[in-house]
């Protein structure tokens, strides 16, 4: 079966409410599929009426459910009519074998079945009609497409408006004034991403504590270029610790080999040549985990090659943001870390700890400059797709 590239778009209640992570984790967990693209969008005039005038010529949508479809877009997706500030839309591609159709079905109808949790629209979606069968109340949490021919529609459609739409939505209806907020990165690391399962999704839900917005998101596949700047500060780290390190460990296997006492000057000329080399095997090592390539021996053209292990980079805003996402994140030893903190609950070690969150606003515009997690990832796919 030839894959296919599905989408949903995470509607502005929905991630008003802070419910993207069960929505992210709910999807990924039920279809098995891979998520290549994430994108927020504040949805222009434009893009909302066509994207409701698709809607209603769509053939395999219910015919009684397309005005209420539309109508809802149209309402809910454009900017606040008060104040013209835009509201936030997420856009999420999946591929797999037959995506359409798993995302159509993790989704779930337009009528939620009000005691069931099963699909995405059960938990998080709404249908409440008055005695005379009139809809009073429609919340859809996501919207899908129900076919390929829908789908490339509207992926086209969207991927049309990315650039000029999409990045990050820093300015939104919900976010607070400029003057008193912070952005801050993080990044949830590539072992989160070993197999499609509901653990990045947790990891954005336990974020949603902080009560910041998401205003950024993008599936990023960190070259080691990338990597290498991005931790730069952190290989200088390694060498001056692995000194030590290196005088103790040296110096003891020396006296082991050797039969006699090596004293502390010999053990501090050890550590000075030993620990940078030691340092350096530590620095390929984080950024082999989070490209999925060794940087060793590699040359500049290959080392500006998107890696295999994939990430996700999630931008938040708000006050006090890196200091709030810090702590719910929890230090970097995961054993050092609060029960209910990120790295308590998907922690492994010091390398393997979930994901990575930015200590300072400079450091946020730094890494951000690194990773530009305003690129669009949306228009690429749909044209390996569509050409």
């Amino acid at each position: 079966m030839a894959k296919e590239l599905a989408f949903t778009l995470i509607n502005p209640y929905t991630i008003s409410k802070s419910r993207t992570g069960g929505v992210i984790g709910r999807i990924a967990s039920r279809t098995g599929l891979d998520m290549v693209a994430a994108r927020m969008f504040g949805p222009s005039p434009e893009l909302v009426e066509q994207y409701a005038h698709l809607i209603l010529e769509s053939a395999d949508v219910p015919p009684e459910e397309r005005h209420l479809l539309a109508d809802y877009v149209r309402h809910n997706y454009g900017p606040d009519p008060v104040t013209g500030r835009r509201r936030r839309v997420m856009m999420l591609l999946f591929e797999g074998d037959d995506a359409v159709a798993k995302v159509r079905d993790a989704v779930g109808s337009l009528r939620p079945h009000a005691y069931s949790g099963e699909t995405v629209r059960d938990t998080y979606g709404d249908y409440i009609m008055d005695d005379r069968g009139r809809v009073q109340y429609l919340e859809p949490a996501v919207m899908m497409g129900r076919s390929p021919e829908t789908v490339a529609k509207a992926m086209g459609l969207w991927a049309s408006f990315s650039a000029r739409d999409g990045g990050i939505i820093g300015q939104a209806s919900d976010v607070g004034p400029a003057a008193d907020v912070q952005q801050t990165l993080v990044i949830i690391k590539p072992d989160n991403f070993q197999f499609p399962s509901a653990r990045p999704g947790s990891i954005i839900d336990i974020f949603s504590r902080s009560g910041l917005r998401i205003v950024g998101a993008k599936v990023n596949r960190m070259t080691v270029a990338q990597a290498e700047e991005f931790y730069g500060p952190v290989r200088a780290v390694l060498h001056r610790k692995m000194k030590d390190v290196m005088a103790q460990r040296g110096g003891d296997a020396l006296e082991r080999e050797m039969g006699f006492h090596i004293p502390a000057e010999v053990r501090t000329a050890v550590g000075e040549h030993l620990g940078p080399l030691f340092g350096d095997v530590q620095f390929n090592q984080i950024v082999e985990f989070m490209t999925g390539s060794s940087p060793v021996g590699l040359s500049d053209v290959q080392k500006n090659e998107p890696g295999p292990s994939k990430s996700l980079i999630m931008i938040y805003s708000g006050v006090n943001a890196v200091e709030k996402i810090r702590k719910i994140l929890g230090p970097t030893d995961p054993s050092k870390a609060e029960p209910g903190s990120v790295r308590r609950e998907f922690g492994k070690d010091i390398m393997i700890n979930a994901a990575h969150a930015s200590d300072s606003t400079d450091s946020a515009r730094r890494e951000m400059g690194i990773l530009k997690p305003e690129e669009d990832d949306i228009l690429p796919c749909y044209k390996k797709y569509y050409r």
